[in-house]
């Protein structure tokens, strides 16, 4: 007698073991192991009905081919989160963690047609004037500051000491923050992005950019907010506090991920080591498996239909699973015979990522970099003992503790000169002394 097929089962906790229960993605037990919520989710065809945080439903694409026709079809599924149904019927609470990530906002994201094609105007000739050399150069440097601030101890948090350091000081430079600016940019992305004490979190983003922006205008720079500022889509000081918290956004929290999520991959699978530690390979594998957006892109149906099988309201919040749909079955084989970036990570369509270049550049070149003065350094504790923040949006690690053999640390900065040195925000607040403390070590570093 044939075996009959075996039912899906439900990962642990998860509360679709009740009838017409939702699949949480949210929690421990999801940010422990997502994958097995992915395989779960595929039994109900490209979509499933998901919760990601309590009390708000979405439906998630986790089939690749279906979240590219979502993504490119801007006909039949809008971004203005103002169309959001049960939004605007009253049951979503006022304090919803996700409301920072998901509610309305005047910037490219949240725009369709032709108003999004002049916000994102703005954000693509503004990102295009970085200039790649003196990108890298910012973060050789950075990041041999912050390797000298654990170099001789032997052991380090990756992730606390490297990863979620790194791109605040890059950013710092990049948009032209004063430190104080740039650290509570950072403090309100992350606490959104995790969903923990979301609306506070917030207020913290608006109004350190919101500084940031005032500065600028009274002294303007070689920088990103300069930049959009001076920009001829003339955008109101609305559109530019919120362009530049989207910027500062997508670029930090998931920038976060993408190195802490890559040395993970290269310190625990030997076939990078055995292969002389090939980061882009890592990166892309990555990208592909582990993104640092594992949830995002949020669309609304302009009108009652039926998409992949299933019958869609007007309004209602669907989601693209990155990770899920980067990871199904069927794309194996298409992955080997095709290109290793033509992953989701980046979405796609009319809002895929402007930024994706100057991204992947930061993080490639801060991993090299820490591989090259700390060319031993492996993951000091078990694999299965590494926490994963919890947050339905964003997959990063908590910590990435690792030893290597210490070294003398760099004491002056590489292909840096003092007139360059001079040119960087200066501007040292009081606020937060001892994080101030480590921006004037970092500034003091530069020119001695």
């Amino acid at each position: 007698m044939d075996a009959q097929p075996t039912a899906p089962v439900p990962p642990p906790g998860c509360p679709a073991h009740q009838p017409g229960g939702r699949v949480p993605l949210y929690g421990p037990e999801y940010a422990a192991d997502p994958q097995a919520y992915y395989a779960y989710l595929r039994h109900y065809g490209p979509t499933a009905p998901v919760e990601i945080t309590p009390g708000v439903e979405a439906t998630l694409v986790t089939d690749y081919a279906t979240a590219l026709q979502l993504l490119q079809d801007s006909g039949s599924f809008r971004k203005d989160a103002r169309r959001w149904r049960d939004f605007n019927e009253g049951r979503i609470a006022p304090d919803s963690p996700v409301l920072p990530v998901l509610a309305h906002r005047p910037n490219c994201m949240y725009s369709d047609g032709a108003e999004h094609l002049r916000l994102r105007q703005s954000i693509t000739d503004s990102m295009s004037r970085i200039d790649p050399m003196r990108l890298s150069q910012s973060v050789e440097r950075i990041s041999d500051f912050l390797i000298s601030q654990f170099a001789e101890r032997g052991s380090a948090d990756l992730i606390g000491s490297y990863a979620k350091q790194l791109p605040l000081f890059v950013f710092n430079e990049l948009f032209g923050c004063t430190a104080d600016i740039g650290d509570r940019v950072f403090f309100g992305i992350s606490g959104i992005f995790d969903g923990v004490n979301a609306e506070k979190a917030g207020e913290v983003l608006f109004q350190a950019v919101g500084e940031l922006i005032a500065l600028k205008r009274r002294k303007p720079g070689e920088d990103v907010t300069s930049w959009l500022l001076q920009h001829h889509t003339d955008l109101t000081d609305e559109e530019m506090l919120h362009q530049v918290a989207l910027l500062l956004g997508a670029g930090a929290e998931p920038l976060v991920n993408l190195i802490g999520n890559t040395l993970h991959r290269l310190l625990t699978d030997d076939r990078y080591a055995h292969e002389g530690g090939l980061i882009e390979e890592a990166m892309d594998d990555t990208l592909w498996e582990n993104p640092p957006m594992a949830t995002f892109a949020a669309h609304y149906p302009v009108s009652d239909m039926e998409f992949a099988g299933q019958k869609l309201t007007a309004g209602d919040l669907m989601l693209v699973g990155f990770a899920a749909a980067n990871t199904g079955p069927v794309l194996s084989a298409a992955r080997k015979a095709g290109s290793n970036r033509a992953h989701l990570a980046w979405s796609a369509g009319p809002h895929a990522c402007p930024s994706k270049e100057p991204a992947r550049q930061i993080a490639v070149s801060a991993i090299e970099n820490l591989l090259n003065r700390l060319p031993d350094v492996q993951l000091s504790v078990p694999e299965g003992s590494l926490t994963w923040r919890p947050g339905a949006f964003s997959r990063g690690l908590a910590t990435l503790p690792a030893r290597y053999t210490p070294i003398k640390p760099v004491t002056r900065p590489t292909r840096q000169t003092t007139a360059q040195a001079s040119a960087l925000p200066t501007a040292v607040a009081a606020r937060q002394p001892e994080q101030a403390g480590v921006w004037s070590k970092f500034l003091n570093w530069l020119t001695k």
